[in-house]
């Protein structure tokens, strides 16, 4: 029992190893994973060679045509002769047949040897005049096109290989465009290493417009031209907190940022409220520096590391969408948000919390109002709640009553607050969320106010010196500009 892969390198004949050459020619029965390469009419005549192209055919997707592949191999191998498997380039870059073929043989005892080829890697960095060294990451365009966000660092250059044909460039494409620019310059190389090579420098949402994609085409994706990796910006704040860095982020604590946090948090849904795409881009920045930099401080403690911050909610979130992630069931939002309750109970029963409410995971330190809406979400989703937003709106009428006729200081607070808490919960009926709608509200103050100010000072007059009848004339100007 035996099973021999060979690498036949990226279709130049001059580029076969003789090792490869010898064994090839020394043997009775070839198999080829595909007839699809430049050097296969150029092979040792001798052998009788198979290919398990007609499987591509048949398939309906690539995991399930390697794995076929693989026990087909495996299935020769056991045979008194073995067999001669051969791949384009190196049998152990991009070959998920090969990987596959060698989990098998392990657990079943069977040995494998594997004869080296030339990869695509070396003819295409030789076109592209790259240093494999600086950084390079290589990926299957097919397993990256099946993806939702690209898993590549931006800072470093990469390349992809097997874009076999314009559908998987297309792909491909909505895939990398989720982290780089639609315009973005890349780089098709067909045929690398062969007579018929050709280079393509194109923005990248035109890579699907080519016309000589085929199965030799790698793409290379050059490196963002300023830094813009997660990995680059933790390093700019590790290296703050280094003993070259900067005296006063070494001095932060996680309670002395405190509130540059909060502030940043209001920062950014300041921006979001007016709507304004490029000042939320600057905003996000800098809370996420504020993240990046407690994880750091968290580092120099010794209590956590980024990864497990992120290892934390990634995990979290795809336990918590299991009719994503799993076969779960869910028609519409509703059963989602009552599915993720069930889950988040589950959750506290397993770690021992069987004392903890519905409310508890609501932040004590939100806005009133915020708060005011968190909790009533969350009784909203075990179908403690109204019927109808007239209903509320009936008893926003009941509570302010109840405040008029509150007969004393304690009590009308309390009314009052009872008031706020039914408004919010209005508002909640309505699709309107009250902090932000309140904000609003401050901001339409804000300048309605100051427009009468100026106006007071375009006459030379102080605002102290109108008359109410007189603002409220500017007030009502003010509205009328907007």
């Amino acid at each position: 029992m035996s099973i021999i892969i060979v690498g036949l390198g990226p279709g130049n004949k001059s580029d076969l190893t003789l090792r490869a050459w010898e064994t090839l020619s020394g043997a009775k029965e070839v198999y080829l994973r595909t007839d699809r390469h430049p050097i296969v009419p150029e092979l040792p005549k001798g052998p009788v060679y198979h290919t398990f192209d007609e499987l591509y055919e048949q398939a309906e997707d690539f995991g399930a045509l390697y794995n076929g592949i693989a026990r087909r191999i495996i299935e020769l191998g056991r045979g008194p002769d073995g067999v001669v498997y051969a791949v384009p380039g190196h049998p152990l870059v991009g070959e998920a047949t090969v990987t596959r073929i060698l989990e098998l043989a392990h657990r079943d005892g069977i040995k494998v040897e594997i004869i080296g080829g030339l990869s695509f890697i070396e003819p295409v960095l030789s076109a592209l005049g790259l240093d494999g060294l600086e950084g390079l990451q290589v990926l299957d365009a097919i397993e990256v096109a099946a993806m939702h966000h690209p898993p590549i660092n931006p800072d470093a250059p990469a390349l992809l290989a097997q874009v076999y044909n314009k559908r998987l460039a297309s792909d491909l494409k909505l895939t990398l465009m989720n982290q780089y620019r639609d315009e973005y310059k890349v780089t098709l190389i067909h045929a690398a290493g062969t007579p018929d090579e050709r280079i393509e420098t194109i923005p990248l949402y035109r890579i699907d417009h080519s016309e000589h994609i085929s199965h030799l085409t790698t793409l290379y994706i050059p490196p963002m031209p300023v830094a813009s990796g997660f990995q680059s910006f933790q390093e700019t704040i590790a290296h703050l907190r280094a003993p070259d860095g900067c005296p006063w982020d070494r001095r932060q604590t996680h309670q002395s940022l405190r509130r540059n946090l909060l502030e940043e948090t209001y920062e950014v849904l300041e921006a979001i409220d007016a709507g304004n795409p490029d000042a939320m881009c600057e905003e996000l920045g800098d809370l996420l520096l504020q993240i990046v930099l407690h994880a750091q401080i968290a580092v120099d403690e010794g209590e956590f590391h980024m990864a497990d911050v992120i290892a934390s909610i990634n995990s979290k979130i795809i336990r918590r969408h299991p009719h994503v992630w799993g076969d779960v069931e869910a028609g519409d939002a509703q059963v989602v948000i009552q599915n993720w309750e069930k889950l988040k109970e589950k959750e506290r029963r397993s770690n021992g919390q069987t004392d903890r409410s519905l409310l508890d995971g609501v932040p004590g330190s939100l806005p009133a109002l915020s708060q005011a809406l968190a909790y009533q979400e969350r009784a909203a989703r075990v179908h403690f709640d109204w019927d109808s937003a007239d209903a509320v709106l009936e008893r926003v009428c009941e509570e302010m009553a109840e405040a008029r006729e509150a007969g004393d200081e304690k009590a009308r607070a309390a009314e009052v607050g009872d008031v706020l808490f039914s408004l919010v919960n209005w508002a909640r009926w309505l699709n309107v969320d009250p902090e932000s709608a309140l904000r609003e509200a401050n901001r339409r103050f804000y300048r309605r106010f100051r427009h009468i100010e100026r106006r007071a000072a375009e006459q030379g007059r102080s605002i102290t010196d109108l008359s109410l009848d007189e603002m409220d004339a500017l007030w009502e100007e003010a509205k009328s500009l907007e």
